[in-house]
């Protein structure tokens, strides 16, 4: 009896081990007063912000972006100011400064944008296996704020079937980590 039963639960961590990477990705974007697309990956989540907000998703895109990153002598923030500046929806793009370093510094920094801009309802845009925890430390910080969260996908740096590669297997236990540290101490602090 006591082998059936832990070859029961080994057999129940098996399926939740394989499911895990599932559990991350939240992708329901809403309409909302303005997309924010989170700082870090520069290539897919403005794509998937500007995709947003050409089908109607929102009237305007706050790009988040380091405050004090540098590239080859010029700024993220002026790199990603040029880069708006070149869209055809210039008009409608803004960038915010950040200074903080986690996702819940980010959170306090971007609602002042957002505030600035009269929104109150959020349309998060970041990475896929990102997603959950942005959404729920946007949400603690935010608590007055409607949220929504949309994915932006990269194969490169994650899939839901994790062990199939190693970079997938390393994003899925990093992001494990960060997401155990959000909910067990960080949000409570």
């Amino acid at each position: 009896m006591r082998i059936v039963r832990l070859v029961a639960v080994g057999l129940l961590l098996l399926v939740l081990l394989a499911n895990s990477a599932k559990f991350l990705v939240i992708d329901d974007p809403q309409k909302s007063d303005v997309i924010v697309v989170l700082a870090g990956e520069t290539d897919r989540r403005p794509t998937r912000a500007l995709e947003l907000l050409s089908q109607g998703y929102a009237t305007r895109v706050v790009f988040d972006v380091p405050a004090d990153a540098r590239v080859y002598g010029s700024t993220y923030v002026d790199l990603a100011t040029k880069m708006a500046q070149t869209q055809p929806q210039a008009s409608q793009l803004s960038v915010c400064a950040i200074h903080g370093l986690s996702t819940k510094a980010e959170a306090r920094e971007s609602a002042a944008c957002v505030q600035a801009l009269g929104g109150r309802s959020i349309l998060l845009v970041t990475s896929e296996f990102h997603t959950r925890r942005a959404g729920s430390v946007f949400h603690r910080q935010l608590p007055t704020c409607r949220l929504h969260v949309a994915a932006a996908y990269d194969s490169a740096q994650f899939g839901v079937l994790w062990w199939r590669h190693r970079q997938w297997a390393k994003t899925n236990f990093d992001e494990w980590l960060r997401l155990v540290w959000w909910e067990g101490i960080d949000r409570w602090l």
